[in-house]
């Protein structure tokens, strides 16, 4: 379903979905313009008016909700290409620079998921940032090429059925062999865990040290291994890295 704009594809779907307006069968809302557009942790998303890919999505119902994120991740990544990565948990990066931002958010009403909603803001033709955001880059400054938008999103559409229809096991493999800075050691800084909006860690910043990733397990947790071979797990906003 398209609309011209709105505040927020994911709210306006959790209203749909609230009042029992949301069309049966329909999975996908995207649209040229977000007036309230939202990443992770309360941080908001800056879009040119009909620029860039808009989107949100209707998932079903997984017990593994971190599965969910890394599923939306990979399906992007096989759309926009192999030289961009997923740094953890789920953003899309080209060198050290964000592309894509992945917001899910889960209905859940007692022990069961009522529903998920995937929302997806991808950097596609828009050339000038004027948020605080520290690293944003689009398809375009990448490419210098024009994408057709549309185009786009019926890819990522078709993507997403696809991935679904995948083995859990493939999409894991993928996820993890794509990994921003999957090789070498790298800098990491341990943060407060907090809701607040967040930045990159500046490089000035304490108790900042050097690991690799050894793995991501399926609850989402990363596990990094130090210079001194120790062993370092983490959820998602304990540990940044440090760009």
């Amino acid at each position: 379903m398209y609309i011209k704009a709105t505040h927020s594809t994911n709210t306006l779907m959790k209203e749909l979905l609230a009042k029992g307006e949301w069309p049966e069968g329909e999975r996908f809302l995207y649209t040229a313009f977000q007036t309230a557009g939202r990443g992770q942790a309360g941080n908001g998303w800056e879009s040119e008016e009909g620029k860039n890919l808009l989107c949100s999505i209707l998932l079903p119902p997984n017990k593994n909700l971190y599965f969910l994120n890394i599923a939306i991740g990979v399906a992007l990544l096989r759309v926009i290409g192999e030289d961009f990565t997923i740094k953890w948990p789920n953003d899309i990066y080209y060198g050290d620079k964000k592309v894509a931002g992945i917001l899910i958010e889960n209905a859940i009403i007692g022990n069961e998921i009522k529903y998920s909603i995937a929302g997806i803001g991808l950097n596609v033709n828009q050339t000038t940032f004027l948020s605080s955001a520290p690293n944003p880059v689009s398809l375009k400054l990448i490419s210098g090429k024009e994408t057709d938008i549309d185009a786009l999103m019926q890819a990522l559409m078709a993507q997403i059925e696809a991935v679904e229809a995948m083995d859990e096991a493939q999409v894991w493999a993928y996820y993890r062999e794509h990994l921003y800075r999957r090789e070498g050691f790298w800098p990491f800084v341990e943060r407060e865990v907090s809701t607040a909006p967040t930045m990159n860690a500046e490089k000035g910043a304490e108790g900042i040290f050097l690991a690799k990733i050894e793995n991501v397990r399926t609850n989402g947790e990363i596990e990094l291994r130090d210079q001194n071979g120790n062993l370092r797990i983490y959820h998602f906003k304990q540990v940044r890295y440090v760009i």
